[in-house]
């Protein structure tokens, strides 16, 4: 029988590589082997009883700006393929935001802001639900999706791209909004932040962003397996922890000139246009998500809750 102690001997050396390679000389992560061995396995563990030997799982793995969804995704990904032998591919939602064309188009159309990647509105849903669409079909064939470059705001050309050529067994679909419900339209009218006050006066950013959850997000969200939703304790947590990864770009690509690295300034008015949703999934995610990773203060997993 299978074993969290036999799963961490196996995965503990390349786990440990991937989070060295992610820290800085400012950042360490702490009490790696507590996360990889109390949470991570069994979330594995948990994810490979769910399978289905013929049809693709997809996991959707939701959670705030900087909340760590991308490090934690990329962890379950590596232990799924090396201990479970299981074909697996991670993907962001943020792959798949509209050119800066099109956002340019829809901020002309509907609303200036729409000019702001990360809002329901502002990816390319139908190639997202095609691509779920084709993962379900006995007759898989391989395929391209497309691969977003945040730090020059557009989508990378197609020689790029990510390339499918097997049908996986897992996807991890992560993203920030991933698992959003929309809220109700009464809700839309008391303004929560300084941008929805100045910027969105009359609500028609709003609500065409909630128009969007209850159409083509929610059509997306159906074809989710379940969802791993990661819970930081406030706002205020993920500005910090979304500022430091803006920190972290700079970093590595400080040689590029031509980069669009935030300021401090620039990344928590940027938030704001995430806002009303991250606070509105803090508080519903935990009633339907099948997996909560709950954050702490020093961003490490606190405790888990597993949904039947």
């Amino acid at each position: 029988m299978q074993s969290v102690d036999e799963c961490y001997k196996k995965v503990k050396k390349d786990c440990f590589k991937f989070i060295n390679s992610q820290e800085t000389s400012a950042e360490k992560f702490k009490n790696k082997d507590r996360m990889i061995k109390t949470f991570l396995i069994p979330t594995c563990f948990w994810i490979t009883e769910k399978l289905n030997n013929k049809k693709t799982f997809i996991l959707g793995l939701g959670g705030g700006q900087g909340s760590g969804k991308t490090t934690i995704s990329s962890i379950v990904t590596l232990i799924l393929k090396k201990y479970f032998k299981l074909n697996v591919f991670r993907i962001s939602i943020d792959d798949f935001y509209k050119t800066r064309k099109e956002r340019f188009f829809l901020s002309k159309k509907i609303h200036p802001l729409f000019m702001i990647r990360g809002v329901p509105g502002t990816h390319d849903t139908n190639i997202i639900l095609n691509f779920f669409k084709r993962l379900k079909k006995n007759n898989f064939k391989s395929l391209k999706l497309p691969k977003f470059d945040k730090a020059f705001d557009d989508r990378c050309k197609k020689n790029y791209w990510y390339k499918i050529k097997k049908k996986p067994d897992v996807i991890i679909f992560e993203g920030w909004c991933v698992g959003a419900r929309p809220e109700k339209k009464s809700m839309l009218k008391k303004t929560i932040n300084s941008l929805e006050k100045t910027d969105d006066p009359n609500l028609i950013w709003r609500k065409y962003v909630n128009d969007q959850l209850k159409t083509k997000y929610k059509k997306l969200f159906c074809y989710l397996d379940c969802l791993l939703y990661m819970k930081a304790k406030n706002f205020g947590l993920l500005q910090k922890w979304r500022i430091k990864q803006e920190k972290k770009l700079w970093f590595t690509s400080a040689n590029n000139k031509n980069l669009k690295i935030m300021s401090k300034g620039e990344v928590i008015n940027f938030m704001q246009t995430y806002q009303r949703i991250t606070q509105n999934m803090f508080k519903d995610a935990p009633k339907y998500a099948s997996i909560i990773l709950n954050l702490n203060s020093n961003h490490q997993i606190k405790t888990i809750n597993y949904r039947k």
